[in-house]
């Protein structure tokens, strides 16, 4: 029997390509999103993508009749649960708007799992859980103290998601705690468009590429890292994608929390000398003053993830930023809404 999963925040960057694989694989989904930072066009392309017709509803998760009335007009028996505000410099300006957002829609949410009797559920978390590391690669043991508000809502809701999973032996959740997803589907017909001045570098050095913007700012040259400026571990979204899958078919009783990553590190610099090198594109840049809430690097230990869910991030860093490259040239608009 085909299962139907709701993929909340479907509609946006890693829940729209998550979304195709889910088509590819046989199930039936529901998506849930209120299009705050995501299109209409998305769910379109994922339908052509996926070649099967989705259930839309452009829902608030913050209104908790609505999402009643979501899981009351469909045979829900899963959860993927991207939904939520995820920039980390506007959640230090605008606190109070992540912290109610995120809180009061994750827990919407469980609730009317409990409710409908719905108890397997991957919860998209991240990196930023971990705060300043003492040690590289992190692990999932590692300590856990985000230095921004966007952080701490992830971390809340992995909390809240563990107590749940004490309290009743009925719940089986994947915490994935993801590094920085990048690039783009491999057709160039999905991608990442966010609304307004993109707060992710790639998305904002490929709008560079393209002629939407003059040049990258670079938050600082003088991080503790080879050539000064902050390293991260990207993903390739459809690893990613392809990790949420895994993550899904390998659900147990209890809560669990899993790195998503490549264990691999580029800096700012290299990802700008790597998109000239994909896109032929000069990529001028400016080095501006540090970011509030920002670190210097951030790799993944990823073992436990290849162990327990039986995959890995395979795509390197020139076919994530030729995928991203390969999107935004054919849509240098974006989806144009």
């Amino acid at each position: 029997m085909t299962r139907t999963i709701l993929v909340t925040g479907g509609a946006g960057y890693i829940g729209s390509h998550t979304s195709v694989l889910l088509l590819q694989r046989g199930f039936d989904i529901v998506i849930a999103d209120d299009l705050s930072n995501s299109s209409l066009r998305a769910v379109e392309t994922i339908e052509v993508l996926g070649d099967r017709r989705v259930a839309f509803e452009e829902v608030d998760l913050t209104d908790q009749a609505a999402v009643a009335g979501v899981f009351d007009r469909h045979p829900i028996e899963g959860v993927i649960h991207f939904a939520g505000v995820k920039a980390v410099g506007e959640s230090v300006q605008e606190p109070l708007r992540y912290y109610r957002t995120n809180l009061t829609s994750a827990m919407n949410l469980l609730d009317e799992m409990a409710a409908h009797e719905v108890w397997d559920l991957v919860f998209s978390s991240s990196a930023t859980v971990y705060g300043d590391p003492e040690m590289l690669p992190i692990d999932e043991s590692a300590p856990t103290r985000p230095t921004n508000p966007y952080g701490r809502t992830k971390l809340m809701i992995e909390d809240i998601c563990r107590d749940v999973a004490r309290a009743d032996r009925r719940w089986r959740i994947n915490l994935l705690r993801y590094f920085n997803p990048i690039g783009a589907h491999s057709s160039g017909d999905l991608g990442e468009d966010p609304r307004g001045i993109p707060n992710n570098l790639v998305p904002f050095v490929m709008q560079v590429a393209v002629g939407r913007r003059q040049q990258v700012e670079v938050f600082g040259n003088d991080w503790d890292t080879p050539d000064g400026t902050g390293v991260r571990d990207y993903i390739h979204v459809l690893d990613l994608a392809e990790g949420h899958l895994a993550a899904l078919d390998h659900l147990e009783t209890g809560c669990d929390e899993l790195n998503l990553g490549t264990g691999h590190g580029a800096s700012v610099f290299e990802v700008i000398k790597t998109t000239e090198n994909v896109s032929g594109k000069a990529i001028p840049f400016e080095v501006v003053d540090r970011r509030a809430g920002d670190i210097a690097c951030s790799l993944a230990e990823v073992s436990k993830a290849n162990r327990r869910l039986d995959w890995r991030a395979d795509r390197n860093l020139e076919v994530m930023l030729s995928d991203a490259w390969r999107w935004q040239s054919k849509h240098p608009e974006g989806y144009g809404d």
